[in-house]
């Protein structure tokens, strides 16, 4: 499939997990991508993975931290210039943190609401002019399972995509009559960054019982990172045009 020949794309969080796996689904469709990260290491083994499978013509990369505004506002700037012009917007990065929430400092709040909600609506925010004077052009928001389901010491994560979530609907309200999309993912049960090793750093005494509803039905185990992958590239395809204003749930029947 090329569905996206010919298209541009810029994808956050493109050094890890569910954003390097959307970087190679849409370079293996033909597209052009650039792929920003707060991690350079991270965007050079996606870069490296690129180049592996003769696809580094059409990726470009750039560290840039999505919670600040200055850094945002150069770095869409940037990629729409390297990109010459811009079709498809995919917010994948986002931090998980989690505590005893009457633990929860404000810092530790403010972390990862910058970087979720903030960073997301920077993104949208700054890449907007661009994806309107595009082709076909859309947004695939990453909003999550915690955002409508109980998942414990996760209160910020949930708060901040739970906040995706509803922006996403009154963002494609605002622009439907432009022929701009908005769209979520909202995985579950995937292995990336975020869920394997230290990633939800959950608390030392943490009441594992909390968690029996928390095991895909299909399946051993988490999924990989490129069942979302797939996904998304529909949302931002022509095999998504009559997608918009909601969120796709993909987390193996965890939450069915």
């Amino acid at each position: 499939m090329n569905r996206y020949e010919g298209r541009r794309v810029l994808i956050t969080g493109g050094g890890s997990g569910i954003g390097r796996a959307t970087v190679h689904r849409i370079l293996a469709e033909g597209g052009l991508v650039h792929a920003v990260d707060v991690s350079e290491a991270g965007l050079k083994v996606t870069a490296d993975r690129a180049a592996a499978e003769g696809h580094q013509d059409r990726l470009t990369a750039a560290v840039l931290d999505i919670s600040d505004e200055n850094a945002v506002k150069e770095g869409v700037a940037a990629a729409t210039l390297a990109l010459g012009g811009l079709d498809v917007l995919v917010n994948a990065a986002g931090i998980l943190r989690s505590a005893h929430t009457h633990q929860t400092t404000l810092d530790l709040w403010n972390q990862v609401i910058g970087v979720n909600l903030t960073g997301t609506f920077l993104m949208i925010r700054e890449s907007l002019p661009a994806l309107l004077a595009g082709d076909r052009p859309a947004v695939v928001n990453f909003s999550s399972t915690s955002a409508s389901f109980a998942h414990p010491y996760m209160s910020a994560y949930a708060a901040s995509k739970g906040g995706i979530q509803s922006m996403t609907h009154a963002l494609a309200a605002e622009y439907s009559k432009q022929g701009l999309r908005f769209t979520c993912v909202a995985p579950g049960s995937i292995e990336s960054g975020m869920t394997t090793g230290n990633g939800p750093g959950l608390p030392e005494d943490t009441d594992w019982s909390l968690f029996t509803k928390l095991a895909p039905a299909l399946g051993q185990g988490f999924a990989g990172p490129e069942t979302v992958a797939g996904v998304v590239a529909m949302l931002g395809s022509e095999d998504g045009a009559f997608i918009t204003g909601t969120e796709i749930r993909i987390d193996g029947g965890t939450h069915y």
